[in-house]
């Protein structure tokens, strides 16, 4: 009998890219960086994807606070491909004060990895307001939106950027449903400080080698912010963009006094509850 020939592979479909498919598969995030916003998580972002085991969405999805109701499919079509040893990671800081995204999050994984970039929360307000006031120049003054009645000291608390800056609050929704093991909090001020350190406990949270170090960081003095030598794109050094580092607007010293004072049992509640002192007071 003459010899079988080997069946031809089937035709690729028409209009697909020619050459190797792409590997890896699109996977829901094992590790959501979910706030806080102005508290440095852009930059725990660009660090982490230098990793190779980590691949990150670029931009914020918000699909737990602004897009639920596309559902998890659509969520997972904007993921990167990764390999079976790759961590998918997504950041949106706005996570952190949305009410309904602990139990959204919480449906799609109860395992899913949470990291909290925080900051001085007094700090984290004034950025924000110099943020806002960089899109909208007509806005009220900072110490206007801070007060309900200043000469009584009462702080208005629906004001998002003071709001935001009331982590203890905040934490209580997300520990209705996952335990603090699961929490990973940042400091922005040592990410600053000491990148590699900060970044060596976030990559011990994910389960991940301690790849990124000292050797990947250098101080950029103009930016007064540390930079990536290589970036996981380009290999050429990153710092993070225009927006990051903005001059702050000047507060008066009193309103800050008054505003640390407002934090100040929040705060101290915060380092209770997660058994960390961020040394904000």
């Amino acid at each position: 009998a003459p010899a079988r020939r080997p069946r031809e592979p089937p035709a690729p479909p028409a209009g697909s890219p020619p050459g190797p498919a792409r590997p890896g598969a699109k996977r829901l995030p094992q590790a959501i960086v979910v706030g806080v916003k102005k508290g440095g998580t852009r930059a725990v972002l660009e660090f982490i994807r230098v990793h190779p085991d980590v691949r990150a969405l670029g931009t914020e999805p918000h699909f737990f606070d602004r897009n639920y109701d596309r559902g998890l499919e659509w969520y997972r079509s904007l993921m990167p491909r990764t390999l079976d040893s790759q961590i998918t990671v997504e950041k949106t800081p706005s996570y952190f004060v949305t009410k309904e995204a602990p139990r959204r999050i919480f449906n799609m994984s109860r395992d899913t990895k949470l990291i909290v970039v925080v900051r001085n929360p007094v700090t984290r307000a004034i950025s924000d307001y110099t943020q806002t006031l960089s899109k909208k120049p007509d806005i009220p003054t900072f110490e206007g939106l801070t007060f309900r009645n200043r000469s009584l000291g009462l702080v208005d608390t629906s004001w998002n950027a003071i709001r935001i800056g009331m982590y203890a609050v905040h934490l209580e929704s997300w520990l209705q449903y996952f335990p603090l093991s699961q929490i990973h909090f940042v400091s922005g001020e040592k990410l600053i400080t000491d990148p590699a350190g900060e970044m060596g406990k976030v990559q011990d949270f994910l389960g991940i080698k301690r790849v990124i170090t000292d050797k990947h960081f250098y101080f950029n003095k103009t930016k007064g912010f540390p930079c990536l030598k290589k970036s996981e794109s380009s290999g050429l050094p990153r710092c993070l963009g225009k927006s990051k580092g903005r001059t702050h607007v000047q507060i008066d010293p009193e309103v800050i006094e008054q505003l640390r004072d407002f934090y100040r049992p929040y705060n101290i509640k915060f380092y209770e509850t997660v058994g960390q002192d961020f040394r904000w007071e």
